[in-house]
């Protein structure tokens, strides 16, 4: 397998990525000026090389030699999604408890060994895996990979880290109930989903969950889930791959497969059948905060290259429809976007920002302008303009060992085909307008999205229902939470 990893010289540093819309309340970069069009980036493509250890454990390595150091990944197939019923947050809750305690370490003596051998160590848990991430010098990899493989293979799961890492989710979880953008974003999810469906209720649980998580909880989900057989190791760095394979072979060679790994199956969730907006209220709000969508597509989707052109257009770059219409033209907002949020299954689509208050159904109104603005012909100076944001853009996410793992692990949690990277350009570049034109009568059907909005009712409830842009149900801060 080959991907394109290094670039042409001075090709990442001359082009913009612009695939993340600015964050709503933030200040956005300037990108009004779109790379200039030309021929698809030439690439160079150094090879992947792919090993597995005695236990069973599959490794691939790429060789960096830029910068001294080296970047090992692990990824778990084991994430949000794999959650029990009922112990929802189960698997962030054991991703982050794994570097509190490691093998004879504790928590402070395991972060002052990685912080003396200039490394850093973390750990992380998203909707369909979790991770554990070394970076460290190389002169440094022999002493720093015990610490990666205590971490992996022997977390101890202390009852006064986990008691304090429980206060500090719980706290993170009540400050949800202040914070009117997370706010937005837990209704969204839940009236999209539901409270029974994994997606409907946040990577990290509730409160109710993160209460009630024992230690015998953390290590049953480790022990079921933090396999060989269940995970793969990505390096990437100023290595050799004959020489790293065989520090890795004695740094994790026993670890063991155990019990095989099952997963409980996610539930197809029911599509909006009919516009709905749903009001929560924070009084006093500054802002309304608004999100508006429905489900979306999985990362598995066939018109995966047309939907990165349509939302670059539609919300995805600061020069996008949306961003130019609430911030730039209106001042409504900050900073207004879109995402297809794909995941191992149907994820959200979404289109959001943070509005000032006395502007929230004039926001509204542009929103959905903008929505049904895109089932009319795109430019085709636009769409040009969309795909060499997305296309020139490309090396940006390459030009670190963690961004080059980061990009590989796509392969690995979605089972992407090892052409994935090879293709990109090539598929953005040959996005028609007639495929945009195809995926917005299927993907953006506004009259079908559910709409939240977050702010002071007082202020915002009348003029939204007289506004008649759909029926209007109130939701508690528990309903949405809960």
């Amino acid at each position: 397998m080959r991907v394109p990893i290094a670039f042409v010289l001075g090709l990442a540093a001359a082009v913009v990525s612009a695939s993340t819309p600015p964050a709503a309340g933030q200040q956005a970069p300037d990108r009004s000026k779109a790379p200039v069009p030309g021929d698809p980036p030439t690439l160079r493509l150094p090879p992947i090389e792919k090993r597995t250890l005695a236990n069973g454990l599959p490794v691939w390595v790429v060789e960096s030699r830029e910068v001294p150091v080296v970047n090992l990944t692990l990824i778990v197939r084991a994430g949000a999604a794999a959650d029990p019923a009922g112990r929802y947050g189960l698997a962030s809750f054991t991703s982050a408890m794994l570097d509190e305690g490691a093998g004879s370490r504790g928590a402070l003596e395991l972060a002052d060994a990685v912080e003396f051998l200039g490394a850093s160590l973390s750990t992380s848990a998203s909707t369909d895996s979790s991770t554990v991430r070394l970076h460290t010098p190389v002169s440094k990899l022999d002493d720093a990979l015990p610490l990666f493989a205590d971490v992996v293979l022997r977390p101890t799961f202390p009852a006064s880290e986990l008691e304090r890492l429980r206060k500090e989710r719980l706290t993170s979880l009540l400050q949800t109930r202040d914070n009117p953008s997370a706010l937005a974003s837990a209704a969204f999810s839940r009236v999209l989903y539901g409270p029974r469906h994994r997606y409907g209720t946040g990577t990290m649980g509730n409160e109710a969950s993160n209460g009630e998580m024992s230690a015998a909880d953390l290590r049953s989900f480790y022990t079921a889930h933090y396999q060989p057989r269940n995970s793969h190791l990505i390096i990437v760095g100023d290595v050799a791959a004959a020489d790293v394979l065989a520090r890795v072979e004695r740094a994790l060679g026993s670890w063991q497969d155990g019990a095989a790994v099952t997963r409980p199956a996610l539930p197809e969730a029911a599509q909006h059948a009919a516009r709905q907006i749903y009001l929560v209220d924070k009084p006093g709000a500054q802002q309304s905060q608004i999100r508006i969508g429905w489900i979306g597509v999985a990362r598995s989707t066939q018109d995966y290259h047309v939907l990165e052109v349509l939302n670059t257009i539609l919300g995805g770059s600061f020069t996008s429809r949306l961003n130019q219409n609430l911030r730039e033209r209106n001042h409504y907002a900050y900073g207004a976007g879109s995402a297809f949020d794909m995941r191992a299954e149907a994820g959200p689509f979404v289109a959001s920002a943070g509005v000032q208050t006395d502007k929230t159904v004039e926001s509204l109104r542009e929103f959905f302008n903008e929505l049904n603005g895109m089932h009319q012909p795109v430019p085709e100076d636009e769409l040009a303009r969309a795909r060499n944001l997305q296309a020139l853009g490309f090396p940006a996410s390459f030009e670190t060992t963690a961004g080059i793992a980061g990009n590989l692990s796509e392969l690995v949690v979605f089972h992407l085909p090892d052409s994935t990277f090879d293709d990109y350009v090539a598929k953005i570049q040959a996005v028609t307008s007639a495929d945009v034109a195809r995926a917005v009568k299927t993907y953006l059907q506004p009259d079908k999205f559910a709409v939240v909005v977050v702010g002071d009712l007082a202020t915002i409830e009348r003029p939204i229902r007289e506004a008649n842009l759909g029926p209007v149900r109130v939701l508690t801060v528990d309903d949405v939470l809960k």
